[in-house]
């Protein structure tokens, strides 16, 4: 079983990144953090540098690279700006579906979303499914002039500051997971209306509900074939929870790197209060869980760039990577003390926003019955499909 480690390009990638992220990102991310919009001079400066463009295209204005290089990407700009990270992800995600398309989808719509001038949704999950994507209730139907879209879309990431969306709609109500097709639709078209979600935590992510009342949708804005967009969703699935995974770790790593500094300083009974093993041991453990879940998740992606199966290992960095992320932020806040009982330091708004990372394109249970199917075999799935 092969192995990797950063290469060379990699590792200067890294840095450019960072240091980007830190002079750049970094300062006013706790004042963005309770907006319920992106900064888009942000998200163009991020467009500006190439972030957005990974792995997509070059003719509309991708940038070469590879998977791991997105893992860096996400990683790092969560360490400086958690609600940020979910931008290079959504915007490749979708930039996956949208190159199924024809070549008038393509070049109306990449190119601005790779430079960060506008902003893309992916509309999945609704009011009576979310993991299980082959149960939509959303209808495409066929017309002379294309297909209407009905049906309701829920928990829409950056729903109410996106011009376009990939939706997935069922074509064939019969068909299960084989009746499903992804379209792409300008948020401007008629029938189309939204209704933002007020949350718990990383509020500028502004989360949304779409409603499709015969929203006319022309056959060139359909993404693949029909029938196929089930399947354009489980290849983004295993790519976006990767990215979910080390967005995660980045805000884990961001609290671990504060508490360390705090334990050298913040005294007690006469000493650092890291002379004591209670502190000491909680370091240690989240140092030691954050590198286990990070190996996985960029083993992961490493994978995906050598062409290898790497579903089971995306599903593994999915469930942990967060559960990890949280265990090791409530213990740095502990760490802190009162002081981070309050709107004082970040420690506490990450905590609310990791949360969001457990449920989001796939809960702890759903990840495990991924793996169970990699290693058991799909007759040992617990449903029929």
């Amino acid at each position: 079983m092969g192995e990797f480690t950063f290469t060379e390009t990699q590792n200067m990638f890294q840095r450019q990144v960072r240091d980007f992220a830190r002079k750049e990102l970094l300062p006013g991310a706790r004042d963005r953090a309770k907006q319920d919009t992106m900064d888009m001079k942000l998200v163009k400066r991020m467009g500006d540098m190439g972030l957005l463009g990974l792995n997509l295209p070059e003719e509309y204005g991708g940038t070469p690279g590879d998977w791991v290089m997105v893992g860096i990407t996400v990683e790092e700009i969560a360490r400086a700006d958690f609600s940020m990270s979910l931008v290079p992800h959504q915007v490749i995600g979708c930039g996956m579906g949208i190159v199924q398309g024809s070549d008038e989808a393509k070049e109306k719509w990449l190119p601005p979303l790779i430079s960060g001038e506008k902003m893309v949704a992916l509309c999945i999950t609704e009011p009576g499914c979310g993991s299980d994507a082959a149960a939509i209730q959303t209808t495409a139907t066929r017309t002379g002039d294309g297909y209407l879209l009905r049906g309701e879309k829920t928990s829409i990431t950056l729903g109410m500051q996106s011009e376009v969306a990939v939706v997935f709609a069922k074509t064939d109500t019969k068909a299960g997971a084989r009746g499903v097709t992804a379209f792409l639709v300008p948020i401007d078209t008629p029938g189309l209306s939204r209704t933002g979600m007020a949350d718990t935590g990383c509020k500028p992510m502004n989360r949304s509900s779409f409603f499709f009342d015969d929203v006319l949708v022309p056959e060139n804005y359909r993404l693949g074939d029909d029938g196929k967009g089930f399947y354009t969703v489980m290849g983004q699935f295993d790519f976006i929870r990767n990215c979910l995974g080390l967005e995660a770790l980045g805000a884990a790593e961001a609290s671990l790197d504060e508490a360390i500094e705090y334990a050298k300083t913040r005294q007690a009974f006469g000493r650092p209060i890291g002379k004591f093993e209670g502190v000491s041991f909680k370091i240690a453990e989240a140092a030691t869980m954050i590198d286990a879940a990070r190996l996985i998740c960029f083993r992961a992606l490493w994978l995906m760039d050598q062409g290898r199966p790497h579903t089971k290992e995306t599903a593994m960095c999915k469930w942990l990577a967060p559960k990890v992320a949280w265990k090791v932020i409530h213990d740095c806040l502990l760490i802190h003390g009162q002081v981070a009982y309050s709107l004082e330091l970040p420690i506490e708004q990450r905590l609310m926003d990791i949360m969001g990372w457990e449920i989001g394109d796939g809960t702890e249970e759903v990840m495990k019955v991924i793996i169970g199917r990699e290693l058991l075999g799909r007759e040992f799935l617990p449903y029929d499909r």
